[in-house]
């Protein structure tokens, strides 16, 4: 008698082996059976006869710090296999911080991460922002320090390097986040404060992380045409340290950028990336129009500069006269000012004519009104197209990361999408994957590099995180008009051997503990 006997599927184990048909019976939150069982029982039984049964999938790289509380993003996630996120990425979030570099975060990155609500003023750890989220969803959490957040509880937002002591506050702050259950650390080097930091800041920090065996996540400094310049400063981080590196959602000309990575292994480097498979970003209106030389780590000073007419004309005739070819790009996803909400979903030329006002001059708009919480999806640049995606979703250090936000009327759909899109057109339509190569991708390779312990594969003694994918009917439903739309074609997930996902709906027992768990490293 097991808790749960999973019957009839096809099990794709996570080794890339081919796939086999067996049952698979769970005991005690873990895998305890695996095989033709047909005098088996269970007290709750899933008929996957036509379907697949996946290891849970690793989202390597979401925006989900605050939002992964919400049923409606636990069940964009479920829908789509998802049983675990990686949180704390491109160097902002929530812990660790004092009062004031708390509110800091919560503030710049709103548009990103959104207000975790269930934190208070004082100061967090990322052991008290680990307990939020320990039994309180049903998705599984993993957390980077963020670099950004350390700098600023160290020095503010001070354009400048680091005295040392400083520095050695910086590097204690994440040898105390690695110690309480962190599984790397991130930095967003296109944010303030972290882009003020050199290389040779970044790999003192990563030093730490490398003797604890764990990742250097990075948003690196530019992508696109200046990937090569971002990647050789990884390239240097993880030389100078000794840690093993990630790229965020990497993108961009796909020969360019594969042998960016492959010049990095030949060189002995430990370096992996994720993607996801969309032509469109998104990030903070603020990131994608506003000039370095705006303080934008002050957000207040940058607002009551944006209000100043001889800033405004420095900004048209020195910037944004040269920023024709961005305006087309952009479509706003978040503008939480009343007056301006009308405007979510609309692309921000369509916006600025309705008003009468030139598209820089809308854009300070927006961007005062909301206090700079205002977000964006854009259109990559031409260079990255839909070979380059599959060209980089090809590579055997590749694993998906949805980047997903879920923040404002009209976010990009790769939140609700990613997983099911790769599934659906990547493995059933074009090929690019097997079915057991995506289970690599997508579960057993992201597990290994965070040190999820004993998640990412379907076999005797590990977790029971497991999705039964129904391979002709997964598909993706959200779109850039419509991009709330959940997923389709996963019925059943269990986290931790518990069905959350039951039928294609959330199941939730009133007054149990939820089953996801905030993971340390394994």
């Amino acid at each position: 008698m097991f808790d749960v006997l999973i019957r009839g599927g096809s099990v794709v184990d996570g080794t890339g082996s081919p796939a086999v048909r067996a049952d698979v019976g769970v005991q005690d939150g873990s895998i305890d059976g695996i095989g033709l069982l047909p005098d088996a029982e269970g007290r709750t039984e899933i008929d996957a006869a036509g379907c697949l049964v996946f290891p849970g999938f690793v989202d390597a790289h979401v925006h989900g710090d605050g939002a992964v509380l919400e049923p409606d993003v636990q069940l964009a996630a479920l829908r789509q296999g998802i049983t675990t996120f990686v949180l704390g990425q491109d160097g902002l979030s929530f812990a660790p911080a004092g009062p004031a570099t708390l509110r800091y975060v919560t503030r710049y990155f709103a548009a990103v991460n959104g207000v975790h609500p269930a934190l208070d003023d004082g100061p967090t750890s990322v052991a008290d922002l680990l307990a939020t989220y320990d039994r309180r969803t049903p998705l599984n959490t993993a957390y980077l320090v963020p670099q950004g957040t350390v700098r600023h509880a160290a020095m503010g937002a001070a354009l400048r390097p680091p005295d040392a002591d400083e520095l050695a506050r910086m590097r204690k702050a994440v040898e105390r986040g690695l110690a309480e259950g962190a599984v790397g650390l991130s930095t967003g080097l296109e944010y303030p404060p972290g882009r003020y930091a050199d290389a040779a800041e970044i790999a003192e920090l990563c030093r730490p992380v490398a003797a604890a065996g764990l990742p250097y996540v990075t948003h690196m400094r530019g992508y696109e045409n200046l990937a090569p310049d971002g990647m050789a400063e990884v390239v240097e981080i993880a030389r100078t340290s000794g840690v093993g590196a990630h790229v965020s959602h990497y993108h961009g000309p796909a020969d360019v950028l594969t042998r960016l990575v492959d010049d990095a292994l030949d060189a002995g480097l430990d370096l992996t990336f994720d993607s996801y498979p969309y032509l469109r970003g998104s990030t903070t209106l603020a990131m994608v129009t506003l000039p370095y030389w705006l303080p934008a780590a002050d957000i207040d000073a940058t607002v009551a500069a944006l209000q100043e007419r001889s800033v405004r004309a420095r900004l048209e005739t020195e910037w944004f006269a040269h920023r024709a070819e961005v305006w087309p790009r952009i479509v706003l996803s978040h503008v939480p000012s009343g007056g301006l909400r009308w405007a979510e979903g609309r692309p921000l030329l369509e916006a600025a004519e309705r008003v009468g006002a030139s598209p820089g001059d809308f854009c300070c708009d927006v961007l005062i009104a909301t206090g700079l919480e205002a977000g964006c999806v854009f259109d990559h640049p031409p260079t990255n197209t839909d070979e380059s995606i599959r060209a980089l979703l090809r590579h055997p250090v590749h694993m998906a990361g949805s980047d997903g936000i879920y923040r404002g009327g009209h976010p990009h759909p790769r939140g609700w999408g990613t997983f099911a899109r790769l599934l659906a057109r990547h493995v059933r339509e074009l090929g690019d994957w097997t079915w057991e190569q995506a289970a690599v991708h997508l579960a057993a390779r992201p597990a290994r590099r965070f040190r999820l312990g004993r998640r990412g594969l379907v076999q005797p003694g590990y977790v029971a995180d497991l999705a039964i994918v129904d391979p002709q009917g997964v598909a993706d439903r959200a779109t850039y008009e419509s991009p709330k739309e959940p997923a389709v074609g996963v019925s059943d997930v269990l986290v931790g051997g518990v069905p959350v996902l039951i039928d294609g709906e959330l199941a939730t027992v009133a007054g149990r503990p939820l089953p996801g768990r905030a993971i340390t490293p394994a």
